[in-house]
């Protein structure tokens, strides 16, 4: 009999054991091109990061999804170490991030098909590399990853990201393993919904992130109907005077599609932290829907939004 499980950085754990989750974080990224680009993005204080994730377990958080892939910041001892620290299961990513976040001349643009497919399940079924692949030597861990990562812009899919949806959904249909992506504000998310259904994906292993920040109801049903799930993590972004759009498409679409929307926060930033002496901190969620979905007469969404969809996303689905 196949038991339902997820990967976690410290190894497999029956879905049963996943609890509270947030389902698009950024945990650990590690000094690298990206952070050298972007400074904002650096997270790799392990005392910092496990403070937080341990308040984060204290107000009943158990599960977070790391979403940086392949060559693009991991750490995978770091993120083992924040989890023994936390008491936090971690889920770490492979696949491929956005073009801005590589070298103009990395490898990702020459690798074949097979040859990223290969990657992405050799990270998944042996172990990440402890050097993210920066080169000249492999060493693989013990730490696994447990999802594949892609991510697409703002226009029309380009051949090479074309080639890396097919790599991801090969990974996955081979492994059993998870998909979520990044959106640019929700754009090419209904694309990547009939693209992934194209390829045969297990849509409701198909996760698309940011689409709330697309902020009409009518895109995202038309992304829901496909089958797909989604993720919402804006919540604390939209400012004043502007609606809370990521409220609002709570509000019309959980009751339409309660078994389709996850949450987030996607603090990618480490100004959104409270252990870097920023705000609003990753118990944000935790403390405000609440009291969010109570006004709305609408609290038995609670569980779907943090317990039961992340399980049914979030674990390996049996291989044929």
């Amino acid at each position: 009999m196949h038991q339902e499980f997820f990967r976690t950085v410290l190894g497999d754990v029956p879905n049963s054991e996943m609890g509270l989750t947030y389902s698009h974080e950024h945990i650990v990224i590690e000094d690298s091109y990206v952070t050298a680009k972007h400074p904002e993005f650096l997270l790799n204080d392990v005392t910092k990061i496990s403070d937080e994730l341990t308040d984060f377990y204290s107000a009943g958080g158990r599960t977070v999804v790391d979403t940086m892939p392949a060559n693009c910041g991991r750490n995978v001892l770091k993120s083992a170490q924040i989890s023994i620290n936390s008491g936090v299961h971690i889920i770490i990513s492979t696949g491929i991030h956005l073009e801005q976040y590589y070298p103009e001349y990395h490898w990702r643009h020459t690798c074949s098909e097979d040859e990223l497919t290969q990657l992405f399940i050799a990270d998944i079924q042996e172990g990440i590399d402890q050097y993210d692949y920066t080169g000249p030597l492999v060493k693989r861990t013990s730490h696994k990853a447990g999802l594949i990562k892609l991510a697409t812009g703002d226009g029309v899919f380009t051949k090479h990201q074309e080639l890396i949806f097919r790599a991801v959904v090969n990974a996955h249909l081979e492994t059993g393993a998870p998909i979520l992506t990044h959106t640019n504000f929700g754009r090419q998310a209904l694309e990547q919904a009939l693209l992934f259904d194209k390829l045969h994906a297990k849509m409701d292993h198909v996760v698309l992130s940011h689409v709330d920040r697309a902020k009409d109801v009518g895109y995202n049903r038309a992304v829901l109907d496909t089958g797909v799930r989604i993720e919402y993590d804006s919540t604390f972004r939209w400012k004043e005077p502007e609606p809370n759009y990521t409220l609002n498409l709570l509000e019309q679409l959980l009751p339409e599609y309660p078994d389709q929307i996850t949450l987030g926060m996607d603090m990618a930033k480490n100004a959104y932290w409270k252990s870097y002496g920023g705000s609003p901190g990753l118990n944000y969620l935790i403390e405000t829907l609440p009291d969010f979905l109570k006004s709305k007469k609408m609290e038995t969404y609670y569980d779907k939004l943090f317990f039961d969809n992340p399980k049914k996303l979030y674990s390996f689905f049996k291989t044929s």
